[in-house]
């Protein structure tokens, strides 16, 4: 579609259609990804990408409606997809995935979304992080203003199965996914929500990496990576310190929305409403 001038129009149109149907805002693009996996034209989708972008920009400014995007957050996989000054003059936001920067594909346990370097990362060269705040200070290093910058982050933890239950630390070996929750019902991943009951009815030790500024669990071979109340807030600062333009989350369904852990309703989704408001 986004390498045919009258497909992208088809798609514009159709879109414009659902926007004006339903009541919406705008859109939200989320290709996944250019010149990567299933992209057909391979390095020509970075090109056409931008050109889709530029088009529906074009018809939606006629009517006032947002367009934003989906991105990917490390420099290797940045460098692959987009051209980034073209892609953030068009989109009004972008939407930073600054979560799976590790997950149960990797050989040891890794943190989901960290902050800053970590546990397991000391001595590692600054640009082969897998962090959130890399993450933010290449794209705004590549060309992306910081008001159109939105920071992504994540209402889901990921799960692995230790290969030695003794060895749980940071970096430790794996065998692959851990636990999946009963909603989610994946092994690898899971949400807040599901966790977070897990961590009242059973016996996990949980630990908090105070450079990486997240958390993690273990119990028996089971090891989770996920974020809580303290490192989402602890997020929304960083991104009010570096005055990006907000916060987006993945995704919604996950938050404890009927206070099962106590920390009230909608815990996560408040934690980032009072440390954006209060900023």
């Amino acid at each position: 579609m986004a390498a045919s001038p009258t497909l992208r129009q088809n798609f514009i149109q159709s879109g414009l259609k659902m926007i004006f149907d339903y009541g919406f805002d705008g859109l939200d693009i989320d290709w996944e990804y250019p010149n990567r996996r299933d992209t057909v034209h391979g390095e020509a989708d970075i090109d056409n990408f931008s050109q889709l972008l530029k088009e529906t920009k074009e018809e939606f400014n006629k009517y006032g409606l947002l367009l934003t995007a989906a991105v990917s957050a490390v420099e290797y996989a940045v460098k692959l997809s987009y051209d980034v000054p073209t892609i953030s003059k068009y989109l009004d936001h972008v939407h930073l995935m600054t979560y799976d920067m590790h997950g149960p594909w990797d050989d040891v346990t890794g943190h989901n979304a960290a902050l800053h370097q970590g546990e397991g990362d000391e001595g590692k060269p600054r640009e082969n992080l897998f962090t959130v705040d890399v993450s933010v200070e290449y794209w705004l290093k590549a060309g992306c203003p910081p008001e159109k910058l939105i920071l992504g982050v994540p209402f889901f933890g990921h799960t692995f199965t230790l290969k030695d239950a003794d060895d749980n630390r940071v970096r430790a070996p794996v065998t692959g996914p851990g636990i999946a929750g009963p909603y989610t019902n994946s092994s690898g991943i899971i949400g807040y929500d599901e966790f977070c009951v897990k961590l009242q009815t059973g016996p996990w030790t949980v630990r908090r990496d105070n450079y990486a500024k997240v958390p993690y669990a273990f119990s028996d071979a089971n090891w989770v990576s996920y974020d809580d109340p303290k490192s989402i807030r602890d997020k929304v600062e960083y991104a009010n310190s570096m005055d990006l333009g907000g916060i987006m989350l993945w995704s919604i369904e996950a938050d404890d929305f009927h206070n099962v852990c106590g920390g009230g309703k909608f815990t996560l989704l408040n934690t980032i409403n009072d440390a954006l408001y209060g900023y």
